[in-house]
């Protein structure tokens, strides 16, 4: 198999992209050093090949997320974790633009109410930021909880989306 990569610079840092040809596989909030462990460790026996235009589908609707024009991702989705990675990252992908939901909330909707530490595991190990929205999550306080890219760039991102962020905590 091989897999694409990319680096391109957002209105919120170096995003580093990878996508399949089944679909997008990794956005990397941190550093490329980070991104190719990660790219390495979920898909071991892949080509990496360096190529903007074949990640140039996410990148134009990442370019239309931050400037408004789109809410909501279409691009496909390669997704590697386990089956319950995977139902809570769709479960993510359910929180609409511009709202947030809780841990708890998660896992109730995954119908599996007393997993609020598993929903935040899964929540950290999600391969896919932004498209795959764990900025969204908050803790059930109201207060904003870690992310990948830091509390700068989730604030940012909630900003960006008309949710008001009051020092560390959401603005109900």
């Amino acid at each position: 198999m091989k897999i694409y990569f990319t680096e391109w610079r957002s209105p919120v840092g170096k995003l580093f992209i990878a996508s399949s040809e089944k679909g997008l596989v990794q956005v990397n909030l941190r550093n490329k050093a980070d991104f190719f462990y990660q790219l390495h460790s979920s898909f071991p026996d892949a080509d990496l090949v360096e190529s903007e235009g074949k990640n140039q589908p996410v990148i134009r609707q990442l370019k239309e997320y931050f400037t408004g024009e789109r809410k909501t991702f279409s691009v496909p989705l390669h997704l590697n974790g386990t089956e319950f990675h995977k139902k809570v990252w769709r479960a993510l992908c359910e929180i609409p633009f511009g709202r947030t939901a809780s841990y708890g909330e998660i896992a109730a909707q995954i119908g599996n109410p007393k997993a609020v530490r598993a929903v935040g595991q899964a929540n950290h190990h999600n391969p896919i930021p932004i498209i795959i929205p764990c900025h969204r999550v908050i803790g059930a306080n109201g207060h904003l909880t870690g992310y990948g890219g830091g509390m700068d760039m989730k604030e940012k991102l909630l900003s960006h989306e008309g949710v008001a962020v009051n020092g560390s905590k959401i603005a109900r």
